[in-house]
């Protein structure tokens, strides 16, 4: 039987590009779980952070972080160096869905379609000829491309190319956000997500949230700005088309090794095929994000779930 679990740190802000949706996420998280009975500390991961975990332990830590400070692993590294339970995934699974060309390549490897792409560094787009290195690729990929960075979320620092013109720009605004960028193959059709809880049974696949940007690209504005996007739950496709995207959302949380929550995003293109584009270890949890619609629409209420996950959390951890 779990331990009762009755203070709850938070962790929001960092000093990401997603700062502002991470605080944002937070208080919103914190909200719910008072409502919910617990005491919840919300917290800045600062330099203070470390010593406030050895002299105040709590029962569980719930890193509420988007961007680098609590998605590329090295904060959940420390905290299972501490012991203290937290909610998500382990520090080594975190860092493969951080990484988007790995994640992409895992699954592949489990046998998910994912749009062909290639990596490219700062450094080595510099030292073999931005020119040359974007002929090449213009020769290669037939048709419009994504250019994004191969860290970070929101949609910061990506760019649909509609034509070889538009990919030196778009190769600094990805670059302005990580040392390396992503280019990928544009799968058109219809953009949706599914969110994945873990409750202590298995994951199970959420309704599927569809996504209609009214200036047709989800965009970080679209993101975050009520009224900017149109979400559909359940998502306005056929049946079996649905399931094979769910399938293939449990078959990537898998392969990563992830827990507790996540969020697959796919495109779905004319033929009903689900193409992966990348896996989200903290899904957002603000007014306009997809997890609670997903929650909502399958019926579960919110504080429920989250402190279903807290429990979770304590019991994974031994």
């Amino acid at each position: 039987m779990n331990r009762k679990i009755s203070n709850v740190l938070v962790l929001a802000g960092g000093i990401s590009h997603e700062r502002d949706v991470s605080l944002r996420s937070g208080r919103r998280l914190a909200d719910s779980l008072t409502a919910h009975g617990f005491t919840v500390q919300l917290r800045d991961p600062d330099a203070s952070l470390l010593p406030y975990l050895h002299r105040n332990r709590p029962d569980v830590v719930w890193p509420a972080l988007h961007g680098a400070s609590g998605e590329d692993g090295t904060l959940r590294a420390l905290l299972e160096i501490t012991g203290i339970p937290f909610v998500g995934s382990t520090a080594d699974a975190t860092r493969l869905a951080w990484e988007k060309p790995i994640a992409k390549t895992l699954a592949a490897r489990a046998g998910v379609r994912t749009p062909a792409s290639i990596t490219l560094t700062r450094d080595a787009f510099r030292e073999l000829g931005a020119v040359g290195v974007l002929e090449t690729i213009a020769e290669q990929f037939d048709g419009p491309l994504v250019v994004k960075p191969a860290h970070g979320g929101s949609a910061q620092g990506v760019t649909i190319v509609d034509d070889s013109a538009g990919l030196p720009r778009a190769m600094v605004d990805a670059y302005n956000y990580g040392e390396t960028a992503l280019i990928e193959e544009r799968i058109v059709g219809t953009e949706v997500a599914v969110s994945i809880i873990d409750t202590g049974d298995g994951p199970v696949a959420l309704p599927m949230v569809e996504i209609v940007p009214r200036g047709g690209v989800y965009s970080f504005e679209a993101r975050y700005n009520a009224g900017e996007t149109r979400f559909f739950t359940p998502a306005r496709v056929d049946e079996t088309v649905a399931q094979r995207t769910a399938d293939a959302a449990l078959v990537v949380h898998r392969a990563l090794g992830l827990r507790h929550i996540s969020r697959v995003d796919f495109i779905i293109d004319g033929v009903g095929t689900p193409w992966f584009l990348e896996a989200n270890v903290l899904p957002g949890l603000t007014e306009t994000s997809l997890l609670p619609l997903a929650l909502e629409a399958a019926g579960h209420d919110l504080g429920w779930v989250y402190t279903a996950l807290a429990e979770a959390a304590v019991r994974d951890n031994g």
